[in-house]
């Protein structure tokens, strides 16, 4: 899952990695789970997390595996295509192996950092967090005091707040008021209170803003995973995730989150 830094042949970027909705058919969302009925005055972001956390904490997944098809688009026009293995464990867990596994090159995200694998060692240990892994998972498994801690120290301006839409569905959208394109901003689906966007301005060129989103959700049991994800360019699909063999609550070895050594007999990869 890329789960979320974006380009992660040998670093790791999200999810996590790493924009415009018309440039890519979307196929319709699955049917929403039953919710209790809820009437909500949304102000700040607080708000929202809070209500993230609260309809599903409990409910929620804590573990996740799948198979990863990583597509990047390059200069010349063509699509780079590579296989990742991801293994999530809620909260703040998540290992990426990269095809072949056997190489020894992957990255992890763990104990609020980040480390990159390469050749079976670490080659890069640093503070780390996974605004994908933090928005779409996390969040349902933290305390909403942790998390609105972390979304701060990510960027996000949680006193703004503002209403809007994406293909039909109404948004609330955390970290900007209507029409600021310029600051980093995440959008939650307001029925089933899910993240599916994350706009995040780029420091260097005032004219890109990488727009990442999770689509086509799927409920599982009383919650969701969405097995695309999409980032966006100036409006152009430059890169995307397509998750296969997706196992939820699947017994995973704690040992697999520790980086060292990094070979590990017990990952679930087999």
């Amino acid at each position: 899952m890329r789960l979320v830094p974006v380009h992660a042949a040998r670093a790791a970027a999200i999810v996590l990695i790493a924009v415009a909705a018309g440039a890519c058919a979307r196929a319709p969302i699955a049917t929403p789970v039953p919710v209790r009925p809820r009437t909500v005055a949304y102000a700040t972001g607080e708000d929202v997390v809070a209500a993230m956390h609260d309809r599903y904490a409990g409910r929620w997944y804590r573990t996740l595996t799948f198979r990863q098809k990583t597509s990047r688009l390059l200069p010349n026009g063509k699509w780079d295509e590579q296989t990742w293995y991801e293994a999530l464990e809620l909260p703040g867990r998540l290992r990426i192996d990269f095809d072949p596994v056997s190489a020894g090159n992957g990255v992890l995200y763990a104990r609020d950092s980040q480390f990159v694998a390469a050749s079976g060692h670490i080659v890069r240990a640093e503070p780390g967090i996974n605004d994908l892994l933090l928005l779409g998972f996390d969040v349902y498994a933290n305390p909403v005091a942790r998390t609105d801690s972390l979304l701060r120290r990510q960027g996000f301006d949680l006193a703004r707040f503002h209403r809007d839409s994406l293909d039909g569905r109404a948004m609330l959208v955390v970290g900007a008021n209507a029409n600021e394109t310029r600051r980093k901003q995440f959008w939650v689906d307001a029925e089933r209170l899910v993240f599916v966007r994350l706009l995040e301005p780029n420091p260097r060129d005032s004219t890109r803003v990488q727009d990442i989103r999770f689509v086509n959700y799927q409920p599982r049991g009383d919650a969701w995973l969405s097995p695309r994800v999409e980032i966006y360019d100036r409006g152009k699909l430059v890169f995307s995730e397509d998750y296969t063999d997706m196992r939820t609550d699947v017994p995973l070895d704690e040992s697999i989150f520790d980086p060292t050594p990094w070979r590990n007999p017990k990952n679930w990869v087999k």
